[in-house]
């Protein structure tokens, strides 16, 4: 049992290393457009961004940022399979321009581009990321008509890329069913509000810039596990600090991920090699806890008619009945290619070595990984 994770840097608008029809997931949270911390990068694709924005014309900018990130969805489209999942995570964007505060809807302007390509808009998550400002009014304050709502969320857009994927050999259909998820998860996971989940730091230490776009682990932890199986390949065209990939390992699926900032691919590596391997297999045995719990307070009403005989314990549907987890027993790899070995059991001891990073240490118990089911 074995995943790959290639990490390739380089503009996703032409990802050569990937072939047609071969990924299944594609899990990203691209640059905001007119999101200012975005201007320099986006605008060293195309200079025209650039002086749309010297020359006050927002309108101008937001649309020049927008197509260069339609090249990125066009490869997207190219290697995606059909019936494959994109899940995008974006904000929009507010910012004053010749005196006017206005609204940019990133997530409309996405959402026209995937729909003119004949994908099928899945049901949207909104991602609500309350802020603990103090002092968060906009505007006039209190005082009406010129006061403004503060954005407090984001937006998670799933796509599809034409029909339902078919699962037509016994293998196919019999993976789905071991790569199913509790009743109780798909009661929170397929909610549109995710209001549990906190937004993470932004600062980082390289030296090209000083904030990325990550997103909270769980995130891409939940989107991999809904709308991927098990062995499938989730990829990420614009990877920042490997969130995606570790969440990929976790979940025991292969990834790719593209990152145009070179200086950010040690810092995907650090990522990685620091991640706490106990407290990634913690993570399943925190699900499977749960979940216990979950049998433990429903049986004390209601009968659960169904089991799973690999965990050895009840099931609320038919379609939990063959569901089964791996744990990480390694990790070995470069800052371009890691490979991840995984067992039936916890294991006793753990490696991860990313090129000249070792590690190898007992598995502690009692430690908790920072998400929330």
């Amino acid at each position: 049992m074995k995943t790959t994770h290639s990490i390739y840097t380089g503009a996703a608008q032409q990802m050569k290393e990937i072939n047609d029809n071969s990924v299944e997931l594609v899990v990203t949270s691209p640059p905001y457009p007119m999101i200012q911390m975005w201007d320099e990068i986006l605008s060293k694709q195309n200079p025209c961004i650039a002086n749309a924005l010297d020359e006050n014309q927002p309108d101008a900018a937001f649309e020049l940022m927008h197509q260069e990130l339609d090249k990125v969805w066009d490869e997207v489209t190219r290697v995606l399979v059909p019936g494959g999942i994109v899940c995008i995570n974006v904000g929009d964007a507010t910012r004053t321009f010749n005196g006017n505060f206005a609204l940019y809807s990133n997530h409309s302007r996405i959402i026209n581009y995937f729909t003119a390509h004949r994908y099928v808009n899945l049901p949207n998550i909104i991602w609500r990321k309350q802020t603990n400002a103090p002092n968060k009014f906009m505007g006039s304050g209190m005082l009406p008509a010129g006061a403004y709502v503060t954005l407090e969320h984001e937006w998670i857009l799933i796509f599809r890329k034409g029909g339902k994927r078919e699962f037509k050999s016994a293998i196919d259909k019999q993976k789905r069913r071991e790569s199913s998820f509790f009743w109780e998860e798909r009661n929170v996971w397929f909610s549109d509000l995710w209001d549990n989940i906190k937004g993470t730091k932004q600062k980082i230490s390289a030296e090209s810039r000083d904030r990325s776009a990550a997103y909270p682990l769980e995130v891409p932890y939940r989107l991999i596990n809904m709308y991927s199986l098990q062995g499938d390949t989730v990829m990420d065209p614009f990877l920042g600090t490997g969130t995606t990939t570790i969440a990929s390992i976790m979940s025991n699926r292969n990834s790719i991920g593209y990152e145009i900032d070179d200086k950010f691919i040690d810092i995907i590596a650090d990522n990685i090699h620091s991640s706490s391997v106990d407290q990634m297999n913690e993570v399943i045995a925190n699900r499977i806890a749960a979940h216990k719990e979950f049998v433990s307070q429903r049986t004390q009403n209601k009968e659960i008619k169904h089991f799973n005989e690999h965990l050895q314990m009840p099931v609320m549907t038919s379609q939990e009945t063959d569901m089964r987890f791996v744990y990480l027993s390694a990790i070995r790899g470069n800052n371009h290619m890691i490979t991840a070995e995984y067992a039936d059991t916890i294991p006793v001891t753990a490696e991860i070595k990313i090129g000249n990073r070792k590690r190898i240490a007992p598995i502690p118990t009692g430690r908790q990984i920072a998400l929330t089911f």
